[in-house]
């Protein structure tokens, strides 16, 4: 028979993977930790010096906290989340969904911050950092499921190319990651 405590394993382990098959970013919680300290540690850093230089008022103490939050909407991440045959974007204000089983396109959009955006059928779009996808390799398997199965019943139209060099890039840090680890780098 089994242990005592299995049950409570099991419980913990579906917590991990819902039953749903919705998929997480799982660094999501730390980006917005991180969006939250930079904020923060602005907002005091401006209140101090304008303490020190004896200059602080509620007026200049006002604009310094709409500084603050104003660079915290600037750095909120986005929470992507993925399920059989949708992706999901969900910023401060609302969520953008794009059926991945149906794309018809994908691009990779360049400069400074690199996005992917993706279009349905429907014409829904969505952009989302393509960090995300390499950081989370359930989403990229997710994604690049729906998207082969989009591609092979003719629905994409422009973006194999974006696809491929997507695949190819994931590959590449992963065997990166895993030499490094691995200690063969």
């Amino acid at each position: 028979m089994g242990r005592p405590d299995d049950t409570r394993y099991d419980a913990l382990s579906s917590h991990k993977q819902p039953s749903s098959g919705v998929t997480y970013d799982c660094r999501w919680a730390k980006n917005l930790r991180s969006a939250i300290r930079c904020s923060a540690v602005i907002l005091c850093l401006l209140l101090l010096i304008d303490w020190w230089a004896d200059s602080f008022t509620a007026a200049r103490a006002a604009l310094w906290v709409t500084l603050a939050v104003l660079l915290f909407v600037i750095l909120f991440p986005a929470r992507v989340t993925a399920g059989e045959g949708w992706l999901a974007s969900r910023g401060l204000v609302r969520e953008r969904r794009v059926r991945t089983d149906t794309l018809v396109s994908v691009r990779c959009l360049g400069g400074v911050s690199q996005r992917l955006r993706l279009r349905d059928t429907s014409g829904a779009r969505l952009e989302i950092n393509p960090q995300v996808l390499l950081d989370n390799p359930e989403l990229w398997h997710r994604f690049a499921k729906d998207a082969d199965g989009s591609a092979a019943r003719g629905h994409l139209t422009c973006g194999a190319t974006a696809l491929r060099r997507m695949s190819e890039r994931i590959d590449r840090e992963t065997a990166q990651t895993v030499f490094k680890v691995s200690g063969l780098d």
